[in-house]
Parts: structure tokens; C-alpha cells; sequence
């Protein structure tokens, strides 16, 4: 589904990503950890056309590289940014409103699954989001993605500074993904929630993957683990 192969990114001078290859199979969920500075972020932004870059890039065997971000969302990539990027002044639903694809045809998610994942939107579906905690903020960017019915989902950081009844919700909305068959790219810190949900672990360290295999051998290589990803 999504090949990446030798993807270089720069910020200016700075060289960020060097050289970075993965491949990600349909409905499958991939983590991509390793510490901050290490270029995933980037790597997501690579992946959305926001960030200059070189290299093999392609989805569906569609290329990637020089596309503009709204032609690789309509292609069927969703992307649900670190910072949230609600639309503050609009409701719950205008926000999932927003998330439709112009004249597509209706796809598999609806607004009752939105509310059924996450009964906090429904009751707030009147609410503008701007008022939303921090934790209702990232259920609504997560459900207004879900509604142009991507089939490749990017998130960056999903679980960031929410408290653990939230994050558990946020479990959930990912193995109903896995069940209709969305491929993940899932950036995170807290390995616990990455290594009992994906499918294969990748870290990252100076801007190119230096483990990719699965959580379990993750898991036994305490090696790559210390180098890479213990503070």
C-alpha cells in the first residue's frame, strides 16, 4: 500500500531525514517510535506533501513526491496532526462535517459511528470546539479524518498529555480501524499502548529507521531499546 524507499527531508541546511524506507500493508497498524528530534514527525509531514523531500514515495503505486497535500488526502491518506487543528469557532459536527470529501460518494463511516466511538462528541455535538478539553480536541480530529474515509490514517502523537481514560478510548478507536481494514501509521511515545496495538515496531534514530521487526522482538532486543528509545 504505502512504499517508501531512501526519502531524504531537509529544514534548510539541516539534513532531518536520511535515507528512511518502510513499507506498510493494508490494514496494517505500524508504530513508528523513537525519541523527539528523531524524525517522525517529519516523516509524517514528508508522507502529506508538507515537507520538501526526495526519494521514492508511493501509495497504491500512485507517486507521492511533489504532490500537493489536499491531492494525497483525496488519494486516501488521512492525517491527524500533533497539534489537533480543530476549527475553534465551528460545532462538534460542522468540524465532522468538514472531514467529508466534497462530492464523494458516502463512505464507511458515519456520524453515528463517530458518536458511537466516542459518546463525549455526541453530547457535545452542538458545542463549539473551541471549548472542547484537550481530550475531546483529539477524539474530534480523530473522527473528522475518519470521515473522508481514508485508507491509510497518519497520527501523530494521539495519546499526548490526555489522562488514561482517554488514551483507552483512544486504544479502542484504533482496533475498530484495524477491524475495517485502515492501515495505521501510528506515532507515539508511550510504547505500551504502541507495542499492544501494532502490527510491527519502527524506530527511528537521526532521521533513518534502525529497527524495523515486531513489538516482540522489539521487546527482546534490549540493545536497540536502550540506544534508541529509553531516556
Amino acid at each position: 500500500m504505502l512504499h517508501i524507499d531512501q526519502l531524504h527531508a531537509y529544514y534548510g541546511k539541516s539534513h532531518v531525514l536520511q535515507g528512511v524506507s518502510f513499507d506498510i500493508a493494508q490494514g496494517e497498524i505500524v508504530a513508528l517510535l523513537g525519541r523527539n528530534g528523531s524524525g517522525r514527525s517529519t516523516t509524517a509531514k514528508a508522507i502529506m506533501g508538507l515537507v520538501d523531500c526526495h526519494g521514492t514515495m508511493a501509495f497504491n503505486g500512485q507517486n507521492l513526491v511533489q504532490r500537493k497535500p489536499f491531492d494525497i488526502a483525496h488519494m486516501g491518506i488521512g492525517y491527524v496532526p500533533e497539534n489537533r487543528d480543530i476549527f475553534p469557532k465551528l460545532t462538534v459536527h460542522q468540524n465532522l462535517l468538514l472531514g467529508l470529501k466534497g462530492d464523494a460518494p458516502q463512505g464507511r463511516w458515519h456520524f453515528d459511528d463517530m458518536y458511537g466511538l466516542f459518546p463525549r462528541l455526541k453530547e457535545r455535538q452542538h458545542t463549539e470546539a473551541g471549548v472542547l478539553s484537550g481530550g475531546e480536541q483529539q477524539m474530534l480530529t480523530l473522527c473528522r479524518t475518519l470521515m473522508g474515509d481514508p485508507e491509510l490514517i497518519i497520527i501523530d502523537e494521539p495519546t499526548e498529555g490526555l489522562a488514561p481514560k482517554i488514551v483507552e478510548q483512544v486504544g479502542v478507536f484504533l482496533q475498530e480501524l484495524r477491524h475495517r481494514g485502515v492501515s495505521v501509521l501510528l506515532i507515539e511515545q508511550k510504547l505500551t499502548i504502541a507495542m499492544q496495538i501494532s502490527d510491527r515496531a519502527l524506530v527511528m534514530g537521526h532521521g533513518s529507521i534502525v529497527f524495523d521487526g515486531t513489538p516482540a522482538r522489539l521487546r527482546e532486543d534490549a540493545a536497540v531499546r536502550k540506544e534508541w528509545l529509553e531516556v
